[in-house]
């Protein structure tokens, strides 16, 4: 899972005005699909609003409190399900994706397998992407209200409680995976998700098909063993929620199974068929940053707070906090080769301030046989 915060929402234009002259609907949405791509978007699609069956699978998973801290998942209840009801007068839902997976980029098996490494999720080794995706997808409703005058819409890339991927597959962008993420026949599935929530009656596209079949790699490698089931995720084992929507202590059977993963996961993506078919970014923000895509564990440890304010400057990796940054890279330093220089890193902040950094860093020297100097 990528995690997901909701924004304050920019590019917000909703109205109950229709346009005055009836446009070619038909016409007007292939000239979306292709204003899309001219604004960096990979595809565009165009669903309804109706979301009975995966509103179920939601209430469920809310049910068996897989959500684990998130508490805003329960919170909003079905707005996220109903789009007409988080937006009133919402008939139809515009679906974007764009490839994010920077070119060049070091080998992601090559980052993992070295122990001395911290690992980043493909998605957060460049720019943040909301800001960027919300700000095109309102150059896109721009772009739409020159054609055919007001209209109502509202822009949301991770900015309301949105069923993004299940949107994206009615728009047939692609099909939710065993993984929970969404597939793409010709891209596989490092791409990020965004809506323009509109009361225009345009065409709707076909839903995707699914194409996972028997495959259950992505099950069977998740180093922590959050997938319990095909199709159903608990967040509470995720590498990705512990490492950035968990803000207290991550549980203590979990960390050594997080090897070297301080800021999400990608072990399901990575080992998912389809991947094969995955298509470069063509963004070049998403690039990475200070080396991020494979940058030493020692090295990233020993940043203080304003270096770490300073160098997610604009970036997802900002969301975990200087806190959570520490906590996470003492878990892989934990799970690291015993040296002199990874030890001399944990004791350097064996006395920390906080006192989850204290207890993540305590159990990395025990791991090395150490012990911090308030326990000698």
């Amino acid at each position: 899972m990528r995690g997901c915060v909701h924004r304050p929402i920019i590019g917000s234009h909703y109205t109950r005005r229709m346009p005055t002259v009836t446009p070619d609907y038909a016409a007007l949405a292939s000239e979306i699909k292709r204003w899309a791509q001219e604004l960096g978007f990979a595809e565009a699609g165009i669903s309804g609003v109706a979301l009975g069956q995966d509103e179920q699978h939601l209430l469920s998973w809310l049910e068996d409190g897989y959500h684990g801290d998130m508490e805003y998942m329960q919170r909003h209840g079905t707005r996220r399900s109903r789009p007409d009801e988080l937006e009133p007068g919402t008939l139809r839902v515009i679906s974007v994706r764009m490839d994010y997976l920077p070119p060049g980029t070091q080998h992601a098996w090559d980052v993992i397998n070295d122990a001395e490494a911290g690992y980043v999720a493909r998605y957060a080794l460049g720019r943040d992407y909301h800001k960027l995706m919300r700000n095109r997808l309102q150059k896109l409703a721009e772009r739409i209200r020159g054609a055919i005058g007001e209209f109502g819409y509202r822009a949301y890339v991770d900015s309301a409680p949105v069923l993004e991927k299940a949107l994206a597959r009615n728009a047939g962008l692609g099909w939710i995976g065993k993984h929970t993420v969404l597939i793409n026949r010709q891209a596989g599935s490092y791409f990020f998700l965004g809506e323009l929530y509109t009361n225009l009656p345009l065409p709707i596209d076909a839903p995707a098909s699914a194409h996972c079949g028997s495959c259950r790699k992505c099950i069977d490698i998740c180093p922590t063993q959050a997938i319990v089931a095909p199709y159903r995720l608990d967040a509470r084992r995720c590498i990705s929620y512990l490492t950035i929507e968990l803000k207290g202590s991550i549980p203590e059977e979990l960390r050594a199974p997080m090897g070297n993963r301080i800021f999400g996961c990608d072990d399901c993506q990575l080992i998912c068929p389809w991947n094969k078919f995955a298509q470069d970014a063509t963004e070049p923000d998403f690039a990475p940053r200070h080396s991020l895509d494979g940058a030493k564990l020692v090295e990233l440890f020993g940043w203080s707070e304003e270096e770490f304010l300073k160098r997610t400057e604009g970036m997802a990796i900002r969301r975990t906090g200087y806190e959570g940054w520490l906590r996470n890279i003492a878990v892989a330093l934990g799970n690291a080769p015993s040296s002199a220089i990874v030890q001399t890193a944990l004791l350097a902040r064996a006395e920390h301030p906080s006192a989850m950094v204290r207890e993540h860093v305590a159990w990395a020297l025990a791991r090395h046989e150490l012990l911090p100097p308030s326990h000698a």
